[in-house]
This record gives structure tokens, C-alpha cells and sequence, in this order.
């Protein structure tokens, strides 16, 4: 199975040239650590920053530079800082060619929970509502099951929903998978992990085409 890292590294890998990116709390700030340096991407934080770079080495960090997790970050050459109303309107007008995001749940028909678990202290919305609303293209980064070893991968979210039928595609330890026909697709599977393992523990419907391949990177 993947680390967080390597999921990280996964979605790294659906990242395009030219691309505008939103980098959600967790494991997606870790993508811009994996992107390919031959190409020029774009990341944005809804806290007001275009150009991130990827997290500062030990003792290179600067608290006044900070990401929408209030985590410390870098920022490339070229780099520019804005008010939270001109980030979201960058968001609400459709200029971000790629959204990655954290999730409690997913359901097989594409709607994402991920801003609320009733009882709990968790970091809040932020922005989700509105990437999940404006976003072309959302890549969910996330583990297979939860801490009780129960599938995220649902027919339904229990939890309450952030946004229907939105999420394209889902990279998680266990294997990357898009919604087909209100079905969870398998599309390859994690290093050491067996189809069998990934139906045990994927709750909704999973669609399993040919020969499923492993993961490259």
C-alpha cells in the first residue's frame, strides 16, 4: 500500500503543463512536493497566494508564508499574493484547471463529504464549498478505509455532503479509481495490493474491466 507521500506522488502524475491547481488541506498540499520539473504549473491557495512551491526545508521557514492549512510554504520565482475575494473569484470564475482535495467519503456517484463529522473538531469548510461548486476537474486524495479500517468508498455519504456528483477521480493507498455510471472504476491498483483487497474494502459498486495494472510512478 501507499503513504501518504505516495499517494501524493500518484496524483502527481495528472498534473499538465500549464495547469492552474488548488492544492486542498492533507495530503494534497503534498503534491507540489512530486510535480515534474519540466513542467510549469500554477498552484494557488484560496488564502490569497498563485505560484506555492513545495514545503521549506527544515529552518528555511517563514511564518508570514502560509498555505489555507496554515502550514509554512515556499513560493516560486514569479509568485504573487492577493486578498481572499480575488482568490475566489478566480475560483467561482472557473480558472482553475485542477482541484485536488481531501475527503471523509465519497460515494459512487461522486459526491464528496469532507468538511464535517457531527461531534468532531475538524479544521472547518474553508474554501470547499466553493471548489467543489467551480471546479472543472476534482481529484480526491484520501485513504481507502477509515482509522476503524471501514470503507470511505461508499454507495452513499453518510456524512454531510460538501458537493453531488462532482469528484472525477480518486487516488487512495489501495488504487485510483474514477465514477463511471454511478460506480466506482478501478483504474490500477497500489504496489502489494490485490483486486481482492480493494474489494474488501471499497463499500459501493466497483467496476473491474481487464487486467488492472499496477501503479507507476
Amino acid at each position: 500500500m501507499l503513504d501518504k507521500n505516495g499517494i501524493a506522488q500518484r496524483i502527481a502524475k495528472e498534473v499538465k503543463d500549464g495547469y492552474y491547481v488548488n492544492l486542498g488541506i492533507g495530503i494534497p498540499t503534498l503534491v507540489a512536493n512530486f510535480v515534474r520539473d519540466d513542467i510549469e504549473v500554477e498552484f494557488q491557495s484560496e488564502n490569497g497566494i498563485l505560484g506555492m512551491g513545495p514545503f521549506p526545508l527544515a529552518g528555511q521557514e517563514d511564518a508570514d508564508l502560509i498555505n489555507a492549512g496554515k502550514q509554512t510554504i515556499t513560493a516560486l520565482p514569479g509568485a504573487s499574493f492577493f486578498d481572499s475575494a480575488m482568490s475566489f473569484g478566480m475560483i467561482r470564475g472557473q480558472h482553475v484547471d485542477l482541484t485536488i482535495l481531501g475527503a471523509m467519503e465519497v460515494a459512487q456517484n461522486g459526491d464528496i463529504a469532507n468538511w464535517k463529522i457531527p461531534g468532531k473538531m475538524v479544521k472547518g469548510m474553508g474554501g470547499a464549498m466553493d471548489l467543489v461548486g467551480s471546479a472543472k476537474n476534482i481529484i480526491v486524495a484520501m485513504m481507502h478505509t477509515n482509522k476503524a479500517g471501514k470503507s470511505k468508498l461508499l454507495k452513499s455519504c453518510s456524512l454531510p455532503i460538501t458537493g453531488v456528483k462532482c469528484v472525477t477521480k480518486i487516488v487512495t493507498n489501495m488504487a485510483v479509481l474514477d465514477i463511471v455510471n454511478d460506480s466506482f472504476r478501478l483504474l490500477e491498483r497500489a504496489p502489494r495490493v490485490s483486486i481482492e483487497d480493494i474489494k474488501k474494502a471499497t463499500a459501493g459498486d466497483l467496476i473491474i474491466e481487464g487486467d488492472i495494472p499496477e501503479m507507476k510512478f
